[in-house]
């Protein structure tokens, strides 16, 4: 997909904070194993290597700063129309594992997962979604494709972290104002928020404790949804497959920390404790 049309100045902007630094030779994550446990309406978290990236890790003070939908592969999109705007987008083989995500200099956009193969990843789970909302949620994600990227949220983010009485006026976060042409530009986090918000799925609610026991909840402002607000919301699951797997350590007691001693993880699920080696652990 082309960069949609900025002026030169911004298209250089762009160009610097999506640097990407190079990626880690030891990998955090165990991507085969994300990939195939992974379902349709997961939330993937990406930690992100860009100049932007390092922008909203400081933001958010979350090591994660991108989100991505993931939707599954072509036949697990129920709706025949959602399908062939995807497929207007994205032209590759039917049965390649998709992702939606908004990514700045190109917009919303759809990708193979495999394109954060070697990258720091984490799962959050909506907690008992059904079937239909997870469809509608990945609906709404579809219709959003082509949209530009909001630059000006991220900027807005920043600004609004900053006490009011030390900005001028006109440098002050607008994020609650209109803008033209604001219903055509979003941002990863934005994008997805309001997914679950069009099937009144939770993420971080604002809660007003009321008299007695009751509560009430208050819809949050998708604009000031982040990625970190899907690793901390209580309604998502974190699932994390790191690259060195430990699990079948019976005992975390039988790491070998001193500097002679190596261990060799196993990827074999059915790889029982009691069959490790003795001289892998010596």
């Amino acid at each position: 997909m082309r960069m949609p049309f900025y002026p030169a100045l911004v298209r250089q902007l762009i160009r610097w904070l999506s640097r990407e630094r190079p990626l880690s030779a030891l990998p955090m994550s165990d991507f085969q194993r994300i990939r195939y446990e992974i379902k349709p309406g997961d939330v993937l978290l990406v930690e992100g290597r860009s100049r932007v990236s390092d922008v909203i890790k400081l933001i958010t003070q979350s090591r994660f700063s991108h989100a991505a939908l993931y939707i599954g592969r072509m036949h697990d999109v129920s709706d025949r129309r959602v399908r062939a705007r995807i497929r207007h987008s994205y032209d590759g083989p039917p049965d390649t594992q998709l992702i939606i995500e908004s990514e700045l200099g190109m917009g919303t956009l759809v990708r193979p997962l495999s394109c954060y193969e070697k990258e720091h990843l984490r799962l959050c789970r909506p907690r008992d979604i059904n079937y239909p909302d997870v469809q509608n949620v990945i609906n709404y994600a579809a219709s959003r494709l082509g949209m530009d990227y909001d630059i000006r949220q991220i900027f807005d983010l920043f600004r609004l972290l900053f006490p009011w009485k030390f900005l001028p006026r006109r440098w002050r976060s607008s994020l609650f104002r209109r803008h033209p042409g604001e219903n055509t530009r979003t941002v990863c986090s934005t994008m997805i928020a309001e997914a679950f918000a069009a099937i009144d799925y939770p993420i971080l609610p604002l809660v007003k404790k009321l008299d007695g026991e009751a509560f009430r909840l208050y819809r949050r402002n998708p604009k000031l949804c982040v990625p970190s607000d899907f690793d901390y919301s209580p309604y998502f699951d974190i699932i994390k497959y790191p690259f060195v797997d430990f699990s079948y350590l019976s005992n975390y007691r039988q790491l070998p920390w001193d500097r002679e001693s190596t261990l060799v993880p196993h990827h074999n699920e059915s790889f029982a404790p009691s069959d490790i080696p003795r001289t892998e652990l010596e």
